[in-house]
């Protein structure tokens, strides 16, 4: 994926509370730059629940939410690299039950040499800076 702008959110998919909120900002955030920058962007979603969120889970998802396109990625790991990859991004999560955790909202970007050069923390944010600094690294 190097040499392409990344996009990318940590969430599960039994989620009812934030996660829909952080894929709808990452798919307003998709329709906004699409078709104002010339260089791939990839959409990338890494679930913090690899025991429910099987690769078949993270294929329906993708579809229900209307996400099966190039752009888009959905990614599981071990809990143990998972755990890593959330501590590089500054996203916190903890499970508080079977089914339930307790998340940051954070989506990052990150440019074609894969450093981290943006984040965006919170819930129902004006998505404009984010957009911004990905068309300008994407152009």
């Amino acid at each position: 994926m190097q040499g392409n702008v990344l996009v990318m959110v940590m969430i599960y998919t039994s989620c009812q509370a934030a996660c829909p909120r952080l894929v709808a900002d990452m798919r307003n955030i998709e329709s906004k730059v699409k078709g104002k920058v010339s260089a791939d962007i990839r959409y990338i979603l890494v679930s913090i629940d690899p025991e429910t969120d099987t690769p078949a889970r993270l294929k329906s998802f993708s579809k229900e939410n209307l996400m099966n396109g190039d752009q888009w990625l959905f990614l599981r790991g071990t809990e143990e690299n998972t755990r890593e990859f959330a501590n590089v991004l500054a996203v916190k999560y903890k499970k508080i039950s079977p089914m339930d955790f307790s998340h940051s909202n954070i989506i990052s970007v990150f440019n074609q040499q894969g450093e981290l050069v943006h984040q965006q923390e919170g819930l129902g944010v004006d998505n404009k800076e984010i957009i911004e600094a990905i068309i300008e690294l994407a152009k």
